[in-house]
């Protein structure tokens, strides 16, 4: 899974989001490596709801302005459950590969 999608997809795991809310979420998750331009999100989230992984929660008009939130499906909150999974045990790999200490799960 692209990092990309791994963080949409991690950003719509608490509650559902519109665009600016998810941009905001992957930001903050990627400590402002990950700066999400419109296009780049809507055609992710236009390939993530293809894939069954995400769907729009509820549209709405707020001062004027369209907004279309969206929500993790139950296959994209397995999908997300599973990269983290598998994520978590390839740095695992990495740390001792690299003979770096590994990080106590209270730290983490």
């Amino acid at each position: 899974m692209r990092e990309q999608s791994y963080l949409i997809l991690l950003a719509l795991a608490p509650e559902p989001l519109y665009g600016y809310g998810i941009i905001s979420a992957v930001g903050e998750l990627s400590e402002g490596r990950i700066k999400l331009a419109s296009g780049t999100l809507y055609t992710a989230l236009d390939r993530l709801g293809t894939e069954g992984l995400v769907d729009v929660h509820r549209e709405e008009v707020v001062d004027g302005r369209f907004r279309r939130y969206y929500t993790l499906t139950g296959a994209g909150r397995q999908a997300v459950e599973a990269e983290t999974e598998r994520r978590a045990a390839l740095a695992a790999r990495a740390r001792s590969r690299l003979s770096l200490p590994r990080i106590s799960p209270e730290l983490a």
